[in-house]
């Protein structure tokens, strides 16, 4: 790798965004970030760092796009809508955004076939009942009805459209599925469980759990999924693949509430509350997210690296 290999990063001002940006600069490479500061924020950000450029713009609206996506060695389209509670208020700006902004970077890509890694989401597989997910499966998507499964839907598309430029143009895409990443800069604005179930432990106020709180996740520490965000980069065999990055540590939201407590040593009382309270009636949720990983770990040698208790600890700080 060239020491100042130069990377293009949209949505790079954002949780996961901003820690992919550090960790790029401290191996050497030249980063541009494009980010409209929608969901995320500058203070993420190394302010004067070296070899980092900010533009504060949408992809779709940044003029420099097509000069910057030729001159990259790689693009990370991380820009996208986070959080259930945003997407379920917003499902027309989460789709008609999702699509055109990812459209218009894959265009500017594809002018010098600039390798591409799209981040997508868990969320594709739906209301699936199986309890693991491999890249491979059939996605069953809820109806059109309920807003809630817009974003797996504009998700999706965009695989869609990703996979289609690459068998098209011949533009190098990756697709990364991530689960539930969380660490330090989370915010619980949006509706991002863990973080908001730290906030409320600190406050000594009740944690609120959704549902039955049966139902059951994967997290991955940010710093771990960005490891396998920059492994993939670097590898050849990974480009025209769809990849699963998540943990394998499986956990109700019940128990996390309850581990949070005990991990912060917290005297907060938990509470359960209908969906139709916390979102909107009618409002539909998978009951398991467990990705399976080989394929990941085969081709890059990634496994997820840190306990779900000291995920906790780490993003509580």
């Amino acid at each position: 790798m060239s020491e100042r290999q130069h990377i293009l990063v949209t949505g790079g001002a954002g949780f996961i965004g901003s820690h992919l940006v550090e960790r790029l600069l401290a191996t050497g490479r030249r980063v541009v970030v494009i980010d409209d500061l929608s969901t995320g924020s500058r203070d993420n950000l190394p302010a004067n760092a070296p070899g980092l450029e900010f533009i504060p713009a949408k992809v779709c609206e940044c003029d420099r796009l097509p000069q910057l996506a030729a001159e990259a060695d790689f693009i990370y389209h991380l820009a996208a809508t986070v959080g259930v509670e945003l997407v379920v208020k917003s499902a027309l700006h989460v789709l008609e955004s999702s699509f055109h902004e990812t459209q218009i970077l894959l265009q500017a890509a594809a002018r010098q076939r600039t390798p591409l890694l799209l981040t997508s989401t868990s969320e594709v597989y739906g209301k699936s009942s199986k309890p693991t997910f491999s890249e491979e499966d059939d996605l069953l998507i809820g109806p059109p009805g309920q807003s809630r499964w817009s974003y797996a839907c504009s998700k999706l598309t965009d695989e869609f459209l990703a996979l289609a430029y690459a068998r098209e143009t011949g533009l190098p895409v990756i697709i990364a599925r991530l689960f539930n990443t969380v660490g330090p800069r989370q915010t619980g604005r949006y509706g991002m469980v863990l973080p908001r179930f730290i906030a409320a432990a600190r406050a000594g106020a009740p944690l609120r759990v959704y549902g039955d709180g049966a139902q059951t996740r994967c997290f991955s520490l940010v710093t771990d999924v960005v490891e396998a965000l920059v492994r993939l980069q670097d590898n050849p065999a990974a480009r025209g693949e769809i990849f699963n990055i998540g943990g394998t540590e499986e956990i109700s939201m019940l128990d996390l509430a309850r581990l949070v407590v005990a991990t912060l040593g917290s005297a907060s009382p938990i509470e359960l509350i209908p969906y139709d309270q916390a979102y909107a009636p009618g409002f539909d949720d998978m009951r398991r997210r467990k990705p399976l990983v080989e394929k990941l770990a085969r081709v890059t040698g990634f496994h997820p690296q840190t306990t779900l208790r000291e995920i906790i600890r780490l993003t509580a700080g």
